[in-house]
């Protein structure tokens, strides 16, 4: 690998931020680059990025506009990832963190080995979201 791992996490996290690199595209490159995930913390705004040998790097992201609520909407989640998936008219990354915020995910963590992304409210309840074209354990 010629870029450094740390390098590698804040270009996604930038590209993510203004919208020049995809969901799909920033996962291609850190799966490439040996990850094994990343958890968003929309309260605390960060961003940890995890390595295999145990290694993990903090990086601060920008606050959302919107307070995390207290009841998690499963269903305004949901809304919200297929806006993304879909790079609805208007979408951004931003929109995309403010409308889950606003549906009480306080974060999510993507799991590269196990192709998903966990979104978590306040309150423990959760959301599990399975790559494209990936399989459920219960066969969904």
């Amino acid at each position: 690998m010629s870029k450094n791992w740390k390098d590698i996490a804040r270009a996604t996290l930038e590209s993510a931020e203004v919208d020049t690199m995809s969901f799909p595209e920033s996962v291609k490159i850190l799966m490439d680059a040996g990850f094994d995930g990343y958890a968003v913390d929309f309260r605390r705004s960060t961003r940890t990025y995890y390595r295999p040998d145990g290694e993990t790097l903090e990086l601060k992201t920008p606050p959302t506009t919107v307070a995390v609520i207290e009841r998690f909407d499963a269903g305004r989640v949901k809304a919200a990832i297929r806006e993304a998936q879909e790079l609805a008219p208007g979408y951004t990354y931003k929109s995309f963190c403010n409308k889950v915020t606003g549906a009480g995910c306080a974060g999510y963590i993507v799991s590269l080995l196990g192709k998903r992304v966990l979104y978590y409210g306040r309150t423990a309840e959760t959301h599990t979201e399975y790559f494209p074209g990936t399989r459920s354990a219960a066969g969904q």
